[in-house]
């Protein structure tokens, strides 16, 4: 995967972003802080914590916050989605972020671990949920 000088500039400037991020999550009840940033293919960054409720599980995920504000903004295309956990632990979307993220992905899509606001692991998407029902199967 190639990542020209720009892309690597904004997701460098995101990741660094995220762990303040954190601290807007509302998490009472995990105590799991998570912040995610959906970056599109226009390179505009949409944002996202967490949200927990009483009535757990029906929070929302940080992932799930960031791709409603990518849509809100008028976006459909993700080309790349970073994580960031409070526990700085490295982490992946989980199995309902990843049929959302599937609505919207890229061929190229990646997700992208943060720690420490850098960075780290890096996987393609569709590696994460290959064979999966979207889009594609209803055109």
């Amino acid at each position: 995967m190639s990542v020209d000088n720009t892309t690597t500039m904004i997701e460098a400037e995101t990741a660094a972003a995220l762990p303040a991020l954190l601290a807007r999550s509302y998490a009472r009840y995990s105590n799991f802080t998570v912040a995610a940033a959906v970056i599109d293919d226009e390179g505009r960054v949409h944002l996202g914590v967490n949200v927990e409720n009483a009535a757990y599980p029906s929070g929302t995920c940080a992932e799930q916050t960031a791709i409603g504000a990518m849509v809100t903004a008028g976006s459909r295309r993700i080309a790349r989605v970073l994580i960031a956990a409070g526990s700085n632990a490295v982490v992946q979307p989980c199995g309902a972020c990843r049929q959302r993220i599937a609505e919207f992905a890229a061929d190229d899509c990646e997700i992208v671990s943060v720690q420490d606001g850098a960075p780290t692991t890096r996987k393609t998407f569709w590696s994460l949920l290959p064979d999966s029902f979207g889009p594609r199967d209803l055109d």
